[in-house]
């Protein structure tokens, strides 16, 4: 450890150091250019949080229901692939973590680690934590089917399925390095070596592009999210919706949930950054299912002003990476106990003594007058 942490940008620093060249770009990177990965960031810059005065804020509960399970806050960990290329222990550190900290966690399809290893972790020590799949609907539809039963068996408790990704974006970093996973990790959930990701010949481009032109179908559509309703008992969110027409047609479809998400930044780039859509998508909903959030939350503010503005809960990736590759499930800890007394300080300041008392009159845009 190098020095006393005190925000996320010092666990990236740290975690710049001590991770290959080629895995750092592959966790960090975003589409071509980057612009949007830059706004997802600087989104929360266009908003002021304005506060309330002498509220008593002695006290102050950060606990919600997500999806009818209680959480210490309204932060979670994002489904981010290949844990184990930051740490040796990888998907199931980050379920220890989570469980310490009493949240929930997305775990990727394309962990490193199996859908059981990560149930297991997060319940070898007591309880407080809750576990759900997120999903790519393969070609092999029995496959994808596989995925969700052994979530189900397992004790998972929902199946967000990720809807902006028929294709992977052109991630340049990924490229350059003709990015794969290192020899000795696989895609844990999958038997055979193609489908692992552990074998292959990807040419000149990046590995991961490849594999989901092999893999992936870009046929997805509405009607395969009936298709996967009618095949599980969990809670269907879908992940990847920018817009209200998309928000309606899932509400229509009976999704118990969207997440707001430009799947980090790596998919399109000059999309909307997901702060700046999700009022769209909540005016669209009207209260119809929970809406969630994720893409450059940095800090409790950050956190704040999601909320402020409609999310019932945020979700965070890049950080959470950071913090695996700094010192494994102690690191994630640490960042998710970092954000979580940012946020509560943020509340407190703010005059909000539950997530309850978080309202639209907390946060106003910033009005940018040109000096011209």
């Amino acid at each position: 450890m190098s020095g006393q942490r005190v925000c996320v940008s010092d666990f990236e620093e740290e975690a710049r150091k001590v991770l290959p060249k080629a895995v750092y770009d592959y966790y960090r990177s975003g589409a071509d250019e980057q612009r949007t990965l830059a706004d997802n960031v600087a989104a929360f810059n266009r908003w002021y949080l304005v506060p309330r005065v002498l509220r008593d804020v002695s006290t102050v509960d950060l606990s919600v229901s997500v999806l009818g399970q209680k959480l210490s806050m309204p932060l979670c960990v994002a489904a981010t692939a290949m844990q184990r290329m930051a740490h040796f222990e990888g998907e199931t550190a980050t379920a220890r973590a989570c469980r310490a900290v009493g949240t929930g966690m997305m775990l990727s399809s394309w962990a490193t680690s199996t859908i059981e290893e990560v149930m297991s972790a997060m319940t070898s020590v007591g309880a407080g934590g809750v576990l759900w799949l997120q999903l790519y609907i393969y070609k092999d539809r029995e496959l994808t089917l596989s995925l969700v039963r052994r979530a189900e068996e397992a004790g998972y408790k929902a199946i967000f399925v990720t809807v902006d990704t028929p294709y992977l974006g052109r991630r340049w970093a990924d490229m350059r390095n003709r990015f794969k996973l290192p020899s000795h990790l696989s895609m844990s959930n999958f038997s055979t070596a193609s489908l692992a990701f552990s074998e292959g010949n990807y040419g000149n481009d990046s590995g991961l592009a490849v594999y989901v032109a092999k893999a992936i179908d870009p046929t997805l559509c509405w009607d395969d999210i009936t298709w996967l309703k009618k095949h599980t008992h969990l809670p269907v969110i879908v992940k990847g919706v920018l817009n209200g027409q998309d928000a309606i047609q899932a509400v229509n479809y009976g999704v118990d949930g969207i997440v707001v998400s430009n799947h980090g930044a790596r998919q399109l780039d000059g999309v909307p950054a997901t702060l700046d859509v999700l009022e769209d998508v909540v005016r669209a909903v009207q209260g119809r299912c929970d809406v969630y959030m994720d893409g450059g939350v940095r800090q409790g503010t950050d956190v704040l002003k999601a909320l402020a503005m409609g999310a019932k809960a945020v979700f965070i990736g890049r950080p959470v990476l950071w913090g695996l590759a700094c010192q494994g499930e102690q690191g994630v800890r640490e960042l998710l106990e970092l954000l979580k007394e940012e946020l509560r300080l943020a509340m407190a300041l703010s005059g909000c003594r539950s997530i309850s008392e978080v309202s639209r009159s907390l946060v106003r845009r910033v009005e940018f007058t040109s000096r011209m």
